[in-house]
C-alpha cells in the first residue's frame, strides 16, 4: 500500500455508504492523530485502539441522524498524496465550504484543523478535507 491516508478515508467512505456503524482500520500513529482531529470536531461518536499484532487497529464509531439516518460525514477528500504533496504557509491555509468544513493539516505542532493552525500561525501538509 502506498498511501496509507487514502486507504484510511476510503474505508471510512465505504463504510458510510454501507451504513455500518463501526469501522476498523490498520493503525499508525498518524491515523490515530487524524480520528483524534475527527472526534474533536463531532465527525464520529467514538473510537478504540486495539493492540492485536504488530501494529493494531482502530476501531471507529461512525456518528448517525437518528431520524433521517444521515452521517455526519458527508465527504472526505484526499489533498496531498505521494505523488503531489499540498504544503500551504498559515496565510494560504484553504477554508473548506466557507468555514463550514475542516482541512486537517499536518504541521509541526502536531495534526491540527486548519482554524487551529492559523491561529497558531502555522502551515503544513494539507492531508485531507471533511465536510
Amino acid at each position: 500500500m502506498t498511501d496509507p491516508i487514502a486507504d484510511y478515508l476510503t474505508r471510512v467512505r465505504n463504510a458510510i455508504k454501507a451504513q455500518h456503524r463501526v469501522v476498523e482500520i490498520p493503525a499508525s500513529n498518524l491515523k490515530k492523530e487524524i480520528t483524534k482531529v475527527l472526534l474533536d470536531k463531532g465527525y464520529i461518536l467514538n473510537y478504540k485502539f486495539e493492540e492485536d499484532g504488530p501494529q493494531g487497529t482502530i476501531k471507529v464509531a461512525l456518528k448517525y441522524d437518528p431520524v433521517y439516518k444521515v452521517n455526519a460525514i458527508k465527504n472526505l477528500k484526499r489533498v496531498s498524496r505521494p505523488g503531489l504533496r499540498q504544503y500551504v504557509s498559515h496565510k494560504d491555509l484553504p477554508r473548506v465550504l466557507n468555514g463550514l468544513g475542516i482541512a486537517i493539516v499536518s504541521t509541526s505542532k502536531g495534526v491540527m484543523t486548519d482554524k487551529e493552525a492559523r491561529e497558531l500561525n502555522v502551515g503544513g501538509e494539507v492531508l485531507c478535507y471533511v465536510y
